[in-house]
């Protein structure tokens, strides 16, 4: 896709009934897709991926940075599940106390164009969300589901 390319095109309706985005040849095998995708789809992931695409940040930069205060140990859990997947690189420097930063890998800002098409996507749509979610909570007024 060039640069100065913006139009989205998208398959026929029929091709897309027709045709399943991702195919598996067992329900065992998931494609890999699952493992990737419960790392992307936990609460701070995205948000920790979100703030190193714009540069190196030390830890308390990173804690201060993420909305919903995500304490201590949950961020250090997902910057180590997503280094582990390399999509972040932790740099230990040798002071003291020892300061340690983190940046995306190539790997971590290929990942970044998506999470922008998620946002992007997400706002386009928020009006059509919300009167989706007003019309159901009407006609499911005794649910629990919000």
């Amino acid at each position: 896709m060039s640069a100065g390319h913006t139009v989205v095109t998208t398959p026929a309706r029929s091709a897309v009934i027709d045709e399943p985005v991702i195919t598996c040849d067992t329900p065992q095998d998931e494609c890999g897709v699952r493992d990737v995708l419960d790392r992307l789809g936990d609460r701070w992931s995205v948000y920790v991926i979100v703030e190193l695409a714009s540069g190196v940040k030390r830890f308390k930069q990173l804690q201060r940075a993420i909305p919903g205060a995500i304490s201590q140990r949950m961020l250090t859990l997902t910057v180590r599940r997503l280094e582990r997947d390399g999509l972040v690189k932790r740099t230990v420097y040798a002071t003291v106390p020892p300061q340690v930063e983190y940046e995306l890998t190539e790997l971590g800002h290929s990942l970044t164009h998506l999470v922008k098409a998620l946002a992007d996507w997400s706002i386009a749509h928020r009006p059509a969300i919300a009167a989706a979610r007003e019309e159901w909570d009407a006609e499911n007024p005794d649910s629990s589901v919000r």
